[in-house]
């Protein structure tokens, strides 16, 4: 949760006004294609989703999100679904659709992934889904969804 809060520092001035949710620990998530999945349990992750405003083009805000999981120790490229002390993804932008070789917004498996949806659903219940045309409240409550994710209690300042 401290690289959470050095994470954020990182980002400004870049991106400002930044509301966060709370912190999930969650299963880890085997879902893409190249994903190994290891022979005994991987430790939980800890989730958490932010929002803010900011000036920046959509690979601009991908570019700097790149920036800071590497200065915050992230070496690339990792196994996929493999630990590692850091992992942002841009995962909407406003109401933008982008779909090219660097950037897919909104993220392809947001709606799939409950320890996205549950978080954002914390901060921005209402916001509408571009592509799917639904608000997140209702795509987290037909999530499909059912690794475990439990709401870490936690003081922040």
């Amino acid at each position: 949760m401290e690289t959470f809060d050095r994470c954020l520092r990182a980002l400004s001035p870049a991106i400002q006004n930044i509301v966060t949710s709370g912190f999930y620990k969650t299963e880890p998530h085997y879902d893409k294609p190249d994903a190994v999945v290891p022979l005994c349990r991987a430790n939980d992750y800890v989730n958490a989703v932010f929002m803010g405003e900011t000036k920046l083009t959509p690979h601009a805000v991908l570019r700097r999100l790149l920036e800071v999981e590497q200065l915050l120790g992230r070496k690339r490229p990792d196994a996929s679904c493999a630990p590692r002390p850091i992992d942002l993804d841009l995962l909407l932008y406003g109401e933008h659709i982008i779909g090219d070789a660097d950037l897919i917004v909104p993220h392809p498996r947001l709606h799939l992934r409950n320890f996205v949806l549950v978080p954002a659903c914390e901060i921005a219940p209402e916001w509408l889904h571009p592509v799917l045309g639904k608000r997140l409240d209702a795509l987290c409550a037909a999530c499909s969804d059912r690794l475990s994710i439990a709401k870490i209690e936690t003081t922040r300042a």
